[in-house]
């Protein structure tokens, strides 16, 4: 059993006991989470999908941890201008554990 949420801008296909990292929450840690926009859900009946989201749907997990990810470089330069500017960049995430999909 898998289902499709939405959270942060973005989309993510999860299973229950499956760890995912998201886009930074405002919750503490070891608490609960709840996601209402559900695009997907693909269970033993079948798989249903929303219009655009379920409405009788519910993801449900704990936030495990918050973090930062891997550090890019982010370089700008302009030619024969002696411009040159570098910058580093950390994008905050947050572990979430899913625990129950109910369809």
């Amino acid at each position: 059993m898998y289902a499709i949420i939405e959270t942060g801008g973005k989309q993510y296909k999860v299973e229950e006991g499956q760890i995912v990292e998201i886009e930074k929450l405002n919750t503490e840690e070891d608490e609960a989470v709840e996601f209402e926009t559900i695009k997907a859900v693909s269970s033993e009946d079948g798989l249903q999908v929303g219009q655009p989201n379920l409405e009788d749907a519910k993801v449900t997990g704990k936030v495990v941890e918050h973090g930062k990810g891997d550090k890019i470089i982010v370089f700008k330069y302009k030619p024969k201008n002696n411009y040159r500017k570098k910058m580093g960049h950390r994008q905050p995430y947050t572990k979430v554990m899913i625990e129950d999909i109910q369809a």
